[in-house]
């Protein structure tokens, strides 16, 4: 099987009060941890910069827009390693990933906040970081909120 190398961009949107948002896939066709609470981001396209990256996957996950002066690089050191079908070809990959997380603080509390769900989310919540235990979380999100001092 051919390995692939992919960067991901991810963000910690914080509301003003102080609470993380959070989306889960569709568990029936919802891809890599389908079933656990993930924080929004994707993959960086060809000649596409980080930080547009994590501008148009928050938009399309979410539809919250983030102005790149607002968003913050706070760890850069995790990595990933996962089975992916290619959508184009159908073709079965190893997929090794590098995550690069940004920190966004909104201007407005959770419940202000206007959220549109596309791409791949169908739910969402806003969490209050003492919450993070008792949630299922994606591997690479509790080793970051580990590292992070979240959990």
């Amino acid at each position: 099987m051919r390995t692939i190398h992919r960067d991901i961009v991810s963000a910690l949107i914080f509301s003003d009060d102080g609470k993380l948002f959070q989306g889960m896939k569709d568990p029936h066709d919802g891809g890599v941890y389908a079933d656990c609470w993930h924080i929004p981001g994707g993959g960086v396209k060809e000649n596409e910069d980080k930080e547009s990256a994590l501008v148009r996957e928050v938009a399309e996950e979410t539809g919250i827009t983030l102005a790149p002066d607002d968003i913050e690089l706070i760890d850069d050191i995790g990595t990933g390693e996962s089975v992916k079908t290619l959508k184009e070809t159908d073709e079965q990959v190893v997929c090794k990933m590098r995550f690069y997380i940004y920190k966004t603080v909104l201007d407005k509390p959770a419940h202000e906040v206007m959220i549109t769900l596309h791409d791949d989310l169908v739910t969402y919540r806003w969490t209050d970081l003492h919450e993070l235990k008792d949630l299922k979380l994606t591997p690479p999100s509790v080793e970051l909120f580990t590292r992070l001092g979240y959990l």
